[in-house]
């Protein structure tokens, strides 16, 4: 029996969708307790639903790039288990390498020649393991390291805002650095996404003030389309 008709059978698509439906109870369990916590800090609800609003659509884009590394996870593992991976995880690059490792352990190369049933399972534990480091690491440390925030602010909320968009910065800065060693492509939709958010909130959203929950999506697809005509110009 092929390998995908097992990775594709009705009792993995029962399990794996038990997996996802916690996760998507967890996601509504948050949603609540945010709308809760906006009530206790007597946030206006016009401003949280803003909120809400704006996650949501500057999720659409990461979506897309995970729904299409899930489709080609599909034609290698199976539609359960990559559903499965990156409806938990999101985390796509990430996915696609720790399946490509479990393989390569193997001795064979990811949903090639002698990929067989073995080293589909082999390949399904390397994934597992690197989720539950992420899990391990999340459930203990996150924890301390609020703590560690609160004290480095010392209760100053205007020191705890610029501390909090440091970090966000820091962390975006590394991950782009990460893309731009990749090639011109990813060089070029960098800074075309980046320059695009800077002249949409200096000079478009204070014309169109409703523009700016969009802003971030816009200006991924600025970095997106100037990517495509780099490498359809160099095609």
């Amino acid at each position: 029996m092929d390998y995908l008709t097992i990775a594709n059978s009705p009792v993995f698509w029962g399990l794996c969708g038990i997996t996802v439906l916690i996760s998507l109870a967890q996601a509504l369990l948050f949603m609540r307790q945010a709308k809760k916590a906006a009530v206790e800090v007597n946030l206006e609800k016009g401003l949280a639903n803003k909120a809400f609003k704006i996650g949501l659509i500057s999720a659409i884009g990461p979506a897309c790039g995970v729904f299409i590394v899930m489709v080609g996870l599909m034609a290698s593992i199976g539609g359960p288990m990559a559903w499965l991976r990156l409806s938990i995880i999101g985390a796509a690059a990430t996915e696609l390498s720790a399946a490509s490792m479990g393989a390569q352990a193997a001795g064979v190369e990811f949903g090639g020649q002698g990929y067989t049933l073995t080293v589909m399972a082999v390949s399904w534990f390397a994934m597992a393991l690197n989720g539950a480091g992420w899990l391990l690491v999340s459930g203990t440390v996150t924890p301390a390291l609020e703590k560690l925030r609160g004290k480095l602010s010392g209760g100053d909320t205007k020191w705890l805002a610029v501390l909090s968009g440091a970090c966000s910065l820091g962390i975006f800065g590394y991950l782009n650095a990460n893309e731009i060693k990749k090639g011109w492509g990813n060089t070029i939709a960098c800074l075309a996404g980046a320059l695009g958010m800077v002249a949409l909130m200096k000079f478009v959203v204070p014309k169109y003030p409703k523009l700016a929950e969009y802003s971030l999506g816009i200006a991924m697809i600025i970095g997106m389309v100037f990517a495509v005509i780099y490498d359809l110009s160099i095609a």
